[in-house]
């Protein structure tokens, strides 16, 4: 009888059914939490589970789909974010950007005719802000990937791919924002920084970009503080620049940074926790079984087992 079923257990695996080992503990608070998950899932299904990025190394065309997938997906759930604040740590956080950012604006002149405004200032100030732009950063994160495809290393891989999603996002969003905002730039006509005249300046790309990429890269890299403090310390001195430089108010600089640390915080967050919590890609996965024989002396035969 126990042949008999290791052969049906076989010929079950060879048709491509997935397997499991052994039964998940009930009681276990990881067997109740993942219960929990799929109540969540079949009340609502999530698109993105189809499109999480591989932790193996892939080619080019299928990254590519997957990232602008995610990136459509990305940027519906960031336009509508302020509409589905989750707890009052989150809108304590939206009020106090909101807040900071309309005191800046009041103040940007004056803040702005704090600092020496020398010519080596300024011009030193936008050489290092350049560290900030998109077509620095960008290849930042692609050589991230292509290293940890050569040294086989997955955070490596995982923090290219994320930081570059997080970036063009941040681009996205700064690019609207700029355009429906028309601000002035601090050199701009009577230097007022004027809203909806035709600038550019709000908010900060730079800024935004620089804090997405820091904010990956502090989430990825979170066991040893120094990581943190480097990617930080870096988006904050890129950031500086832009207002040392004369590219912008202290108002954008707020903005684009907060606007890039969200967003980064989004991206990697929403991909690990669909990385841990995988869903099923169907109804119909749900309905198959997870077939297993067993070798250990307590339980011979098969196991079988739905929605695991």
């Amino acid at each position: 009888m126990a042949l008999r079923r290791y052969t049906v257990a076989l010929a079950l695996y060879a048709l491509g059914i997935p397997a499991y080992s052994q039964q998940p503990d009930a009681s276990s608070p990881e067997t109740k939490q993942a219960s929990g998950d799929q109540l969540e899932d079949k009340r609502s299904p999530d698109p993105r589970d189809p499109i999480l990025f591989s932790s193996e190394t892939e080619h080019f065309k299928p990254l590519v789909s997957k990232l602008a997938r995610n990136m459509w997906i990305d940027q519906k759930e960031i336009w509508t974010s302020p509409f589905h604040v989750r707890n009052s740590e989150e809108a304590a956080a939206w009020l106090l950007v909101a807040g900071g950012t309309a005191g800046l604006i009041v103040s940007d002149r004056w803040t702005g005719r704090q600092l020496p405004n020398t010519v080596d200032q300024v011009t030193i100030s936008r050489d290092v802000s350049q560290i900030g732009a998109a077509y620095t950063v960008l290849p930042v994160t692609a050589g991230l990937y292509i290293g940890g495809a050569i040294f086989d290393n997955p955070k490596a891989r995982e923090t290219g791919i994320l930081g570059g999603e997080a970036i063009l996002d941040g681009l996205i969003v700064a690019e609207v924002f700029k355009a429906t905002t028309r601000r002035e730039r601090p050199l701009d006509g009577d230097g007022k920084g004027r809203f909806f005249v035709g600038g550019s300046s709000f908010p900060s790309g730079h800024a935004t970009e620089s804090w997405a990429l820091a904010s990956v890269v502090a989430h990825e890299y979170n066991s040893n503080v120094f990581y943190p403090i480097a990617a930080y310390g870096l988006a904050s001195l890129i950031s500086f620049s832009r207002l040392s430089g004369e590219r912008h108010f202290a108002s954008d600089v707020l903005a684009g940074s907060a606007l890039g640390w969200f967003i980064g915080r989004y991206v990697y967050k929403t991909h690990v926790d669909h990385a841990i919590h995988r869903r099923y890609t169907s109804a119909i996965d749900r309905l198959k079984p997870k077939v297993m024989p067993r070798f250990d002396s307590d339980a011979k035969g098969v196991v079988l087992s739905w929605g695991n």
